[in-house]
């Protein structure tokens, strides 16, 4: 893999891993989500939580190719693409979900920044999945 794309992966999952970790600093820190929206829970964890882990990991792995041998023998791009494929599962479910049964506790639903948090968890994960899969 090419090193403007490895920098390309790590700027979104850079990006990834500071929005989530945001969300998941004020929900589990100020117990309430910093952009005045629903919060959905998977296993009694918000599900902010599962970005940054999702984020981090490919940070990490990003990281290491960076530094690592030409030769990739862990097939780390591979991995990259499967958690990017997970988060983009993942997100999709909880976006679509978010639109279409809005948890938000003010009714009418409004979005902080227009649409819900997961949707752009959602284009990170894409982006990271096209940028690892070439």
């Amino acid at each position: 893999m090419r090193a403007s794309r490895l920098s390309w992966i790590a700027l979104f999952a850079l990006g990834g891993t500071l929005f989530a970790g945001y969300l998941t600093y004020g929900k589990l820190v100020a117990g309430t989500c910093p952009l005045t929206e629903g919060c959905p829970n998977l296993l009694g964890l918000p599900v902010c939580v599962y970005g940054l882990v999702f984020f981090g990991t490919i940070l990490l792995l990003t990281l290491y190719r960076w530094k690592g041998t030409p030769a990739n023998p862990l097939g780390i791009e591979e991995w990259i693409s499967r958690i990017a494929v997970a988060g983009i599962l993942f997100s999709g479910f909880y976006s679509i979900n978010e639109l279409l049964f809005p948890s938000c506790v003010i009714k009418p639903c409004t979005y902080s920044l227009i649409l819900p948090s997961c949707m752009y968890g959602l284009v990170m994960y894409a982006a990271i999945f096209l940028l690892a899969r070439k």
